[in-house]
């Protein structure tokens, strides 16, 4: 059922008013804002709870490894919103194609919305498509990161996310960075699987076709989600770097095993959507 979502008027309204809010960031972040600074940041504004979107990707990559693991026809990922919506609108045909799983940021909705009960959520984001898929979604709020650096304060703090940490789908943003991280490589051979980026280039494939191939795994922007249309520091290259960066920082934090992405918190949770019409 679609749903009005709130966008940074609304949002700021809430958190002035001191309402319980968890803000969930996609792991791009890093291309425009300082890790771990941001999440002092977003709670000296108001948001109760702070978490990435990564244990979101981690649910649905375990749903992806094993659909492809008995698929016979063409699979295409439906974690970009944007994919999905020029599929839906310009390829019909290819409808029935598309992955029948939550993006990551709606998994994580899911699992914020078990985990903490009352709160609204808030999704914060490198593209504006976002704003679409909420309105079938848990999420509340959406804003990009050209939005949050309006209300963002330059203040410095070191606060790690709350629960759900997770550090190997931190490459989530980057092009192909689902078929790194969903173990495909003992489910399916090299030449079936096709890593496309841009919109122009995934619209060619899909026009032209090309025989076995057992999955699509494509985003709307060039590099991925760090080639957004509000990530504006740096070249691709650049915003990559820092991701890469990241994941290697994160591989030598001393998480508390409280704040980890346990399997277990999402139990009970269903990933899977309603066919794309």
């Amino acid at each position: 059922m679609i749903k009005k979502v709130g966008g940074l008027e609304e949002l700021k309204i809430a958190l002035n008013k001191g309402e319980k809010i968890v803000a969930m960031i996609a792991p791009s972040f890093v291309c425009e804002f300082s890790y771990p600074e941001i999440i002092s940041q977003l709670k000296f504004i108001g948001f109760d709870k702070v978490v990435e979107v990564t244990f979101g990707a981690k649910m649905i990559n375990r749903l992806y490894h094993e659909k492809l693991k008995n698929s016979k026809g063409l699979l295409i990922s439906s974690v970009c919103p944007g994919i999905v919506e020029t599929i839906k609108l310009k390829y019909p045909r290819y409808a029935k194609n598309l992955a029948q799983i939550d993006s990551p940021m709606t998994a994580m909705a899911k699992i914020c919305q078990k985990t903490y009960q009352r709160y609204k959520i808030a999704f914060i984001s490198p593209c504006n498509f976002k704003k679409i898929e909420a309105q079938n979604s848990q999420v509340d709020y959406v804003i990009n990161y050209i939005e949050l650096k309006t209300i963002i304060p330059k203040c410095k703090g070191k606060s790690s996310f709350d629960k759900f940490y997770n550090d190997y789908t931190k490459i989530y943003p980057v092009s192909g960075g689902l078929s790194k991280t969903a173990h495909l490589k003992c489910v399916l051979k090299n030449n079936e699987t096709e890593i496309i980026d841009g919109i122009k280039e995934v619209e060619e494939f899909l026009k032209k076709s090309k025989k076995g191939i057992k999955f699509l795994d494509v985003t709307y922007c060039n590099g991925g989600c760090i080639g957004g249309p509000c990530v504006l520091t740096g070249s691709l290259k650049e915003r990559k770097k820092k991701v890469l960066k990241y994941i290697e920082t994160a591989k030598h934090e001393n998480i508390p095993k409280c704040e980890e992405g346990i399997i277990k918190r999402a139990e009970g949770i269903s990933f899977k959507k309603d066919k794309f019409k």
